[in-house]
């Protein structure tokens, strides 16, 4: 697939004659390129560090506050930022997944039926302080669906937003993070892939990637 869009957008420029070499090898360079490493396993471990003491900061002992993840991505981030705040204040924090699928605005719109994650919440949040955390906000949509589903769990005193990154100026919805890993200008033609070792891959890392590569 890749020669083949390789040898069309030669073709339109008259470059035939070299397509079997060193024009194919340029093209390749370029498509690699489109994909830009946004925060190394280091720098992404130091931001983590960064965002847990500004929620130390703000929550100190975490006594009436509890953290919440967003499925299916966000759980992942997390966990990582749950363990990194317990061995912190060596105390525990309450933690949870939260699933939005029935709750999101477009769940009816879709052609194939979104697949719902599992929401495990074994503790009220009636009067706590809430930390929605998800790895990327993009629309804002999933957030405000979030808003919805944690309802069913009580009325919190606070919710506030902690994402690793966040699309700048892409929101649908006046949603806006408390806490924030990194921003990123993107556009529709782009996406953030976030790539934890939790996941099952060897290194963390953040990219920003275009959709034609994909």
């Amino acid at each position: 697939m890749l020669r083949l869009r390789a040898e069309a957008a030669l073709r339109r420029t008259g470059n035939n004659f070299l397509l079997p070499g060193i024009c194919f090898f340029r093209y390749l360079c370029a498509q690699r390129m489109q994909k830009k490493l946004i925060l190394d396993s280091d720098l992404l471990d130091i931001t983590l560090d960064r965002l847990c003491q500004q929620l130390i900061e703000t929550h100190v002992d975490f006594r009436e506050t509890v953290i919440l993840g967003l499925q299916p991505r966000g759980i992942f981030l997390a966990e990582l930022i749950h363990k990194k705040l317990e061995r912190s204040i060596k105390s525990p924090i309450p933690f949870g997944h939260l699933d939005v699928t029935f709750h999101r605005d477009d769940f009816r719109r879709r052609e194939i039926p979104a697949r719902a994650s599992e929401t495990r919440i074994e503790f009220t949040i009636e009067g706590k302080k809430v930390v929605l955390i998800d790895d990327v906000l993009f629309t804002g949509r999933t957030v405000r669906a979030a808003l919805d589903a944690m309802i069913a769990f009580g009325r919190p005193a606070k919710v506030e937003l902690l994402v690793l990154v966040d699309r700048k100026r892409t929101r649908d919805l006046p949603i806006a993070p408390d806490y924030v890993g990194k921003y990123v200008d993107t556009v529709a033609s782009q996406r953030v892939l976030v790539e934890l070792e939790a996941q099952g891959h060897k290194h963390n890392k953040i990219w920003l990637i275009n959709k034609a590569m994909e």
